[in-house]
């Protein structure tokens, strides 16, 4: 079987090579007798792709909301005293949203096979956040499991409430952008035609700026369909882009420098990555461990791939500040408070006070950038509907001075 890899070798170069192996286990035992780092790793054609067809969702991940919940639960009967097993059993029934119930379903049956709770979930590859498998081995190892549970129902719950919060504030702008294009597209498809028709009856010569717009309103009018086609095609086509590894890194590149919301992006990405570290640095997890699972978990690919390197840095004695700061993608106070918490032996609470203070960060950045962005929607929209009305009452008012006259 043949598996895409993305490799760092050691002298610190990031390849991407085509290796075979009877499964990913071996192909892993493999690599790591020749000193490589894996970083990631997938089956290469259609059924690797298609590994669970039936469970994967567009986004390739389970509803972060049954997930808290589904471990909410199972902190709550592991605390009980239940075994693992019977608490899955008493679980199961409760699942209403029927592709996890048929993830949990499997995975009870792993369980019930003689298979660790990890593992189990380990097989169903990307439906579950890497950093879910790993903590939850952290429990096995160490003993405690729902503490461990507990922990990662609150880190989840952390990350939910973050983008939620931004989603909340740009529903507004975004709301406000598509009513004004709406009304746009209405006059130039509707209203401005029927002037057009009104103006060539007076037979008047009409203002530059009148002919323009009526002949734009023409154009949008008798070809909005191919209009609609190319937008569609587009937007399909861009869809495509984005999912191809080249597209996904452009567009996450481009996420970062966008005006305004661009730095927003940035510090939760980072602040994501350190909430995620400090999570598996307290439920035991050795360092390079915990930045493998805490690299694959940032959702900007751009970000991801810039931060791959630390891990094979860390991996041969580097400190993790240092290694960060030699990135760039780290502001100084995130490099300044590792420092601190490498030095004291406190790195995972040092890194979860990081995390709060980023989110804490992101929201006044978010509400400050909304501040400006608002205004500047709402004179941009007035302009183009101020200009809209004005070319149509120009003629008016040339026809009206020529009356008087």
């Amino acid at each position: 079987m043949q598996f895409i890899c993305r490799l760092g070798t050691p002298e610190g170069e990031i390849l991407e090579e085509v290796h075979e192996a009877s499964d990913e286990r071996a192909l892993r035992e493999e690599l790591a007798k020749k000193g490589v780092h894996l970083f990631e790793v997938r089956a290469k054609g259609v059924l690797g792709r298609l590994r669970i067809p039936s469970l994967r969702r567009a986004n390739q991940r389970l509803p972060p909301r049954e997930l808290m919940i589904f471990n909410q639960e199972l902190a709550a009967l592991i605390r009980s005293g239940l075994p693992m097993l019977q608490a899955l059993n008493l679980i199961l029934p409760r699942q209403r949203d029927p592709e996890f119930r048929n993830v949990v379903t499997q995975i009870r049956d792993k369980v019930s096979s003689g298979e660790d709770l990890s593992q189990a979930v380990s097989d169903f590859g990307e439906l579950f956040p890497p950093l879910y498998s790993a903590t939850l081995k952290a429990g096995e190892r160490s003993g405690e499991m729902e503490q461990v549970i507990r922990r990662f129902v609150r880190h989840l719950g952390l990350i939910l409430e973050t983008r939620k919060r931004i989603a909340s504030a740009l529903v507004y702008p975004v709301t406000l952008i598509g009513l004004s294009f709406g009304l746009i597209l209405v006059m130039m498809v509707f209203v401005l035609p029927k002037f057009t028709d009104f103006f060539s009856n007076l037979q008047v010569e009409l203002p530059l700026l009148t002919r323009i717009t009526m002949g734009f309103s023409l154009f949008v009018k008798e070809n909005i369909f191919v209009i609609l086609f190319v937008l569609g095609g587009a937007g399909l086509a861009l869809t495509q882009f984005a999912r191809s590894v080249k597209g996904g890194m452009a567009i996450a590149r481009w996420k970062l420098r966008v005006p305004f919301l661009g730095h927003v992006f940035h510090q939760s990405a980072i602040s994501e990555f350190c909430r995620s570290l400090s999570t598996l640095l307290a439920g035991g997890i050795p360092l390079v461990t915990s930045l493998e699972v805490a690299v694959r978990a940032i959702s900007n690919p751009y970000l991801k791939s810039k931060l791959e390197p630390v891990i094979q840095r860390v991996n041969e004695g580097q400190p993790l500040a240092e290694t960060l700061d030699a990135t760039g993608v780290t502001s100084d106070i995130v490099i300044d408070m590792v420092q601190v918490g490498e030095a004291t032996g406190e790195l995972d609470a040092m890194l979860s006070d990081l995390s709060d203070f980023l989110d804490e960060e992101v929201e006044v950045r978010l509400d400050r950038a909304l501040s400006l962005l608002e205004p500047v929607m709402l004179v941009l929209m007035g302009f183009i509907v101020a200009t809209l009305l004005i070319s149509v009452y120009l003629p008016l008012f040339s026809l009206l001075g020529q009356i008087e006259g």
